[in-house]
């Protein structure tokens, strides 16, 4: 899981320089995404074979492989928001997934209203290994405000 701190430098450091290689080769743009969908990374499970390859087809075809990561380096550089935002806000964490974000969730946002950690696994794709348990967590949410 630690490769997940490097994933995100070098996005936010140098996002034009991975561009072009995303760009170059569709092996390479499948190995680069691949990382964040490996079993480690996914706190054991598998993401299946179609899943795969449809994502990065997306990229591929589309030719956003360096657009989808300039916005690491756009919320690095970018100017700070004047203060936290008091919209509620409900945040879903699942096994697998980025730790730590609390502190910068608690920081930019002050009416966390839902916290939950999910001991499901289902990481950075969590809508796709467990969605149920995803929806169930967003109705939750937005209960509260009918």
């Amino acid at each position: 899981m630690d490769h997940k701190i490097s994933f995100n430098q070098l996005h936010s450091q140098q996002p034009q320089t991975l561009a072009h290689a995303l760009a170059d080769s569709p092996a390479g743009l499948l190995g680069w995404n691949t990382q964040l969908m490996a079993p480690d990374a996914m706190g054991g499970k598998h993401l299946d074979d179609d899943f795969i390859l449809t994502n990065a087809a997306l990229y591929w075809f589309t030719n956003t492989g360096g657009s989808a990561i300039r916005f690491y380096y756009e919320d690095a550089h970018g100017p700070r928001q004047a203060g936290p935002t008091t919209v509620p806000l409900g945040v879903a964490g699942f096994a697998g997934d980025f730790s730590g974000v609390r502190r910068f969730a608690e920081r930019d946002h002050k009416n966390l209203v839902q916290w939950t950690l999910h001991p499901e696994p289902g990481g950075h794709y969590a809508a796709h290994l467990e969605p149920q348990v995803l929806a169930d967590d967003i109705r939750g949410f937005y209960r509260r405000y009918r």
